[in-house]
């Protein structure tokens, strides 16, 4: 698959803590294209930030410890020691990240142009890196290419439809809207013309009209840069709306990954069902999902969903179960509602089908 751009293979990793040894991404497995967008959906605690966190390298290294699988962005290995320098070029660059609370990701003592003129500084296209480190305070920014650097914030600016750029810089994050900071963070994350960036819940603190506009700017962004997306979120409505994929988390796990239509039309793990199944009808009810997430530092050693599966056997309490792969759809389950089969070709994305 020559248009594969981030391969996530059997990651385990975890944290120590006062319980002992937290598992908290136990074979985790993820695929994005070039240009993809894909939704990584799950409980809270499922691990959807936590394998965000792991790509883009920013989990803690003194409690993280990485016990198996691999993350490759592009051909670049991004857990070996060795790939450093690679590594750095990717992070911040060719991989960009959107939080949940743009807010709390300004600095309020400084203002927006010039938190946005300092990530330029370091994150520029345009920037040539230097064969050595310099000190933050006396590195270079030169004229010609702060110029231009600029140009292109103003440009991307209005392409976020933030109305009067040049007063916005001026301003201090506490002086512009929810959304206008969001769609903020949304120029900074593309300003470095990213090949992948990583949205942790975007439109969590938005209102319902605003979250429309970002996921749709979002779409429109993607669909006309080229730029693939992963979105983390607990809306399926919203991942629904703009997704060409969805990966379904589970305690640590991925248990099915497919094309947005199929998804919603035809789940195949229990765990899936019984997430859309939990979704507000039109009379206003909801069915939750009975029981609890599995303990992190126990976890069972079969199928982490058995206490809560209404298909669960002896099998699925003794051991793990195989991922099943059909041509467009990925299942980690030993009895899935609907047959696969082993794929004979590479996956494509499938239209969306009604939800009727």
């Amino acid at each position: 698959m020559n248009d594969v751009l981030l391969s996530v293979q059997n990651l385990s990793l975890g944290f120590r803590g006062d319980g002992g040894f937290a598992h908290i991404l136990d074979g985790a497995n993820m695929t994005m294209r070039r240009g993809e967008i894909m939704g990584l959906v799950g409980e809270s605690g499922c691990g959807k930030t936590t394998l965000a966190s792991a790509i883009l390298g920013v989990l803690p290294r003194t409690a993280l410890q990485v016990r198996g699988g691999t993350i490759n962005f592009d051909g670049i290995d991004m857990l070996a020691d060795t790939n450093a320098a690679e590594q750095e070029s990717v992070r911040g660059r060719r991989v960009t990240f959107i939080p949940q609370d743009p807010f709390t990701s300004l600095n309020p003592v400084f203002t927006i142009g010039q938190q946005i003129e300092e990530l330029m500084k370091w994150k520029s296209p345009r920037r040539t890196p230097g064969a050595s480190w310099v000190p933050p305070i006396i590195a270079p920014y030169p004229r010609a290419r702060r110029k231009i650097d600029r140009e292109k914030v103003m440009e991307m600016l209005n392409l976020v439809q933030l109305p009067s750029p040049g007063q916005l810089l001026k301003k201090y994050p506490h002086e512009v809207s929810g959304g206008q900071r969001q769609r903020l963070m949304i120029a900074m994350a593309l300003l470095p013309e990213p090949d992948l960036i990583i949205a942790d819940e975007p439109t969590t603190a938005l209102d319902v009209t605003i979250q429309a506009q970002i996921l749709g700017l979002l779409r429109n962004l993607a669909t006309d840069r080229g730029v693939a997306v992963m979105l983390t979120t607990h809306d399926l409505g919203s991942a629904y709306e703009i997704c060409d994929r969805i990966t379904v988390m589970y305690a640590g796990q991925d248990v099915e990954t497919a094309p947005v239509g199929e998804f919603f039309n035809r789940p195949t793990h229990p765990y899936t069902a019984k997430l859309l199944e939990s979704l507000p009808d039109g009379g206003g009810g909801m069915t939750g999902i009975p029981g609890e997430l599995p303990s992190f530092y126990a976890p069972p050693p079969g199928c982490r969903f058995q206490t809560r599966c209404d298909h669960m056997t002896e099998a699925c309490k003794t051991r793990p179960p195989s991922a099943i792969a059909g041509p467009n759809h990925v299942v980690r389950c030993f009895h899935p509602l609907h047959p696969t089969t082993t794929p004979t070709t590479a996956p494509a994305p499938a239209e969306k089908e009604s939800l009727a």
